[in-house]
Formats: structure tokens, sequence, C-alpha cells
């Protein structure tokens, strides 16, 4: 009888192991109820940091001054008048730029990052990779002066390889187009460094070994495996592209139409005075360029992550 009952206790869960399991639940409950805690600071300075600034934007953006009567009101004034005209002009350039830049960046990073991978020489690895780390987060005026000083009208190799002569120009699209490479292809080099990493021997010997050749890998192994990544990375590179201001600032001034320099001169009251609702305006409309190119950035992160 009394094995009986030991035996119905022990299948039912003892006292014992019940008296364990609840300091181990109260103690879980803490620990997540003091994850959500440490939550909260981030959240607030989330809010106040980007929160205040997209609603005074997003105010701003749809608040219509009447320069008649003095009066402002809610209204699409501010949106229609920056899909128009210059404003509409400055979108698409800085459109055009980040895109034909962003292309450019990925074919050169992943070229760079595939052979820095492939080398069996780990300093040269190790060197790049840092490099990239450097001159990803360079650029604004240093960076442009930089290239003034060395492609410029007057600049050192401008000078000595008489570029000048055959048309050159830094202070055009093709010329910021030029700098922004710099920044970009080690950025590039950064994000697909780890997919080919991922990239396993053992696939590359299995083609090999079934006749393959070099290009047929690449188009039937190795690039359907790195796709999410590239286009993760093309995404990356035209966000990037698409939200510098201060290269081009110091480099062309007026003369590429971009949207974040009209966004500076509606502020500023450069070229009309009282448009500076139309600058948020042509502030949402980057936001909302912005928002979808994570739209599309994040799945393909995810799934690369996989």
């Amino acid at each position: 009888m009394t094995t009986d009952t030991t035996t119905a206790r022990t299948a039912a869960g003892s006292p014992v192991d019940a008296a364990a399991a609840a300091p181990a639940a109260r103690t879980g409950r803490r620990a997540r109820r003091g994850g959500a805690l440490a939550v909260v600071p981030l959240l607030l300075f989330t809010a106040v940091a980007f929160g205040l600034p997209a609603l005074a934007m997003l105010d701003g953006a749809f608040t219509v001054n009447d320069p008649a009567t003095g009066t402002a009101a809610y209204g699409l004034g501010n949106l229609t008048a920056s899909w128009q005209g210059a404003y509409l002009t400055a979108l698409l350039g800085s459109v055009k730029l980040s895109a034909t830049s962003a292309v450019l960046a990925a074919v050169l990073g992943l070229l760079l990052a595939q052979a820095v991978v492939t080398s069996r020489i780990r300093a040269l690895r190790e060197a790049v990779l840092t490099a990239s780390g450097v001159l990803a987060n360079f650029g604004g005026v240093p960076l442009a002066f930089a290239f003034v000083a060395t492609l410029g009208n007057s600049g050192v190799l401008t000078r000595q390889l008489g570029l000048a002569d055959t048309g050159w120009s830094l202070y055009s699209f093709w010329g910021l187009v030029l700098v922004y490479l710099y920044f970009l292809v080690p950025l590039m080099v950064l994000t697909i460094t780890p997919a080919l990493d991922g990239l396993r021997t053992q696939w590359r010997e299995a083609a090999q070994n079934n006749g393959a050749t070099r290009r047929q890998y690449w188009q039937h192994v190795a690039l359907p495996v790195l796709a999410p990544s590239l286009l993760g990375g093309l995404v990356l590179l035209f966000g990037s592209a698409f939200a510098a201001y201060a290269t081009a600032a110091a480099m062309v001034g007026s003369s590429v139409p971009l949207v974040t320099l009209q966004i500076a001169d509606a502020i500023s009251g450069n070229v009309l005075i009282g448009q500076e609702n139309v600058a948020l305006a042509l502030s949402l409309d980057m936001v909302l360029v912005a928002g979808l190119v994570m739209a599309v950035h994040l799945p393909l992160q995810r799934r690369s992550a996989r």
C-alpha cells in the first residue's frame, strides 16, 4: 500500500518538486519583468530623439501657410509642391545618383570581398576589413576636400595626368558618383564578406566534379545563395547614398540637383523665402523612400541570416 502511494505521488509530481519549481517560476517572471524594464530607457530615448522630430516634420509638411491672409491650415499644398518643378528634379536626381552609385559599389565590393575571402594571406584579409570599417565611415567635408585636392580642377592628379584636357570635371554627376564609391565600396565589402564566408568549399568541389565551369558555378550555385545578401547590401548602399548631404554640399553645391541640397536651400531661404514647410515635405518624401528601402531590406536581411 505504501509503495503504491509513493508511486502515485511520483507520477503526479512530488510536493518537493512542486516546492522547488515555484521559486524557479518566480525567478523567471522577475527576470522577464526586469528585462522589460531595462528596455524602457531605450524606448523613451527613441520616442524623444525620433518620435518628436517625426511629429514636427509631419505637422510642418501638412501645414499650408496662406500668404494673403497669413493664416495656416492643414492641406496637401506642400506635398504637391515637392512633387513639381525643381523639387521633383532634385528628388529624381538623388534617386538616380544613389541607384548608380549603389550598383557600381555592389559589383566592385563583391569582387574585392571575393578576392579577400579566397586569399590565403590572413594579414591581407584583416587589413582590408579594418580599412573598410574606417573608410565606410569617412565622408562629409574632409572627403570632399581630399577629392578636390586630388581630382579637382587644380588637383594633383588632374594636372599630372592632363585630365582637364579630356573634359573631366569632378563637380559633375559622375564626379560625385566617384566620390560616393569611396565609402560605398568598403561598406559593401563589410556587408557581403560574411555571406561569402558562408559559401562551402564542398559546393565548388561538387560543381567541379560534375564538370561545371567557374561561370556555371557562380551562375547556378554561388549567386543564387548570395542573392538575398547582395540585394540587401544593394538596398543598404542606396540608402546611404540617398541620405548623404555634407559631401555633395561641399563639392558640387547646386550644380547637381539633389533633394538634400534642396532641403537645405529651402530651410535657409537661399532661393525663396517662406519655403520651410516645403522643405519638411521634401523630408517626408525622403522618409517615404527610405521606408520603401527598409521594407525591401529587412526581409532580405532575415533571409540572408538564415
